[in-house]
């Protein structure tokens, strides 16, 4: 379907001089009504000053806009860096004439720096002059750091005969492991609920989705998931019937933003899904995929198409969790490459490297110990990867 806002909503991104390299790099997103509101923060104890400040707006579970920047993380910047954020959430509250309280902010970049408020303050008129239903892309555009594509989601639903709107929009392509895991996700809906509902439907989601994909093993410090719901449809979400409706919608956005997430990691080639089944819980099983799915020695062999599955059961092996190596099997998509913890000959493993010259395939690994059962999203590590992080402030 064609990528559009939901109803009450606009967006904009502009170049305000952040970033060094003169592209667009600050974002807003508006609704013409106050929104309710819900948000998901990083685990990491070090935390950004705009993580902060949202973390106590948003309690009061309303939002009428999000002013995002790219180029500077404002984290580790003190009570500074705390009252720029604030700042500049009272000149957007000041142009768009809204409760300072409404105004939620985000930030992607460098740790350590002071955002140059000067920049923004300067931006500011023109931020909000050029909001519009179709800024959607402008503002993917301005929170992009290491992204090489925009990421938004726009997804159709119906509920008693009448349709409503999500759209989602996320950056990140490192820095990126299952503790909240995105870096930065606004999500945008015109459907009518309270700040609860909005929470707990986010937060399924996230499980379902965001937490499930890992690129480089690190949690940033400014993970930021906020979404907005303004009614302007007039669909309600008040009965479990209906809250399941709208999270099936839900689910299928965030999981397609993860995806391209992963698709578009540093310096990556190969976006894989390691699958792990039979084990004896499927919290026992995600403890596994993840263990395989962060392992550098499996993310290398995958870019290098190297069908080296000692590497993947060595990593089952020192998950924490008790596996039997004489039960596993591995296959690479439908390919068995691994038959009761030996491996299956030349053939099969001419067949599973043909699998690993894909961009994308999925590793299962069955353990025969039970039902569980659980899936991680991952990339391969390049030496792009390396490259891009060892320049990333210069």
């Amino acid at each position: 379907m064609k990528i559009r806002l939901p109803g009450g909503f606009q967006a904009s991104g502009i170049i305000s001089g952040i970033k060094k390299n003169g592209k667009k790099d600050l974002g807003l997103i508006y609704s013409n009504i106050p929104a309710h509101a819900a948000g998901v923060f990083t685990a990491n104890c070090v935390q950004a000053a705009p993580v902060l400040l949202d973390k106590e707006r948003i309690r009061t579970g309303r939002c009428q806009a999000i002013l995002a920047n790219s180029g500077c993380a404002n984290c580790c910047t003190g009570d500074q860096g705390l009252d720029d954020a604030k700042k500049t959430a009272s000149w957007i509250a000041s142009g768009l004439t809204i409760p300072e309280g409404l105004v939620l902010v985000a930030s992607t970049g460098v740790i350590g720096e002071y955002l140059p408020v000067g920049k923004i303050e300067s931006a500011v008129p023109n931020l909000i002059d050029s909001l519009s239903s179709g800024g959607v892309f402008d503002f993917a555009e301005a929170i992009m750091t290491t992204d090489t594509v925009p990421k938004v989601v726009s997804r159709r639903g119906e509920i008693n005969g009448k349709s409503y709107t999500i759209t989602g929009i996320a950056k990140g392509a490192g820095m990126i492991h299952p503790n909240m895991a995105t870096l930065l996700c606004f999500l945008c809906t015109d459907i009518k609920t309270t700040s609860g509902v909005l929470h707990r439907m986010l937060s399924k989601s996230i499980r379902r989705s965001l937490n499930r994909i890992t690129v480089d093993g690190d949690t940033s410090t400014n993970d930021t998931a906020l979404i907005l719901a303004n009614g302007f449809s007039g669909v309600s979400v008040e009965t479990r019937d209906e809250e399941e409706l709208f999270q099936n919608r839900l689910d299928d956005v965030l999981l397609q933003l993860a995806k391209e997430l992963v698709r578009d990691a540093e310096g990556a080639t190969k976006a894989v899904e390691i699958i792990v089944r039979g084990s004896e819980s499927d919290d026992k099983a995600r403890r596994v995929a993840d263990t395989i799915a962060g392992s550098n020695l499996v993310k290398t062999a995958l870019f290098g198409e190297d069908a080296n599955w000692g590497r993947i059961i060595a990593a089952a092996g020192r998950s924490g969790v008790s596996i039997d190596p004489d039960k596993t099997d591995i296959y690479f998509d439908d390919v068995l490459m691994v038959k009761n913890g030996c491996g299956c000959g030349k053939d099969a493993e001419a067949r599973a490297t043909y699998v690993l010259k894909k961009p994308e395939f999925r590793v299962i690994i069955h353990l025969g110990k039970g039902e569980g059962s659980a899936s991680v999203l991952t990339c391969d590590l390049s030496i792009d990867y390396v490259k891009i992080n060892a320049n990333y402030r210069s």
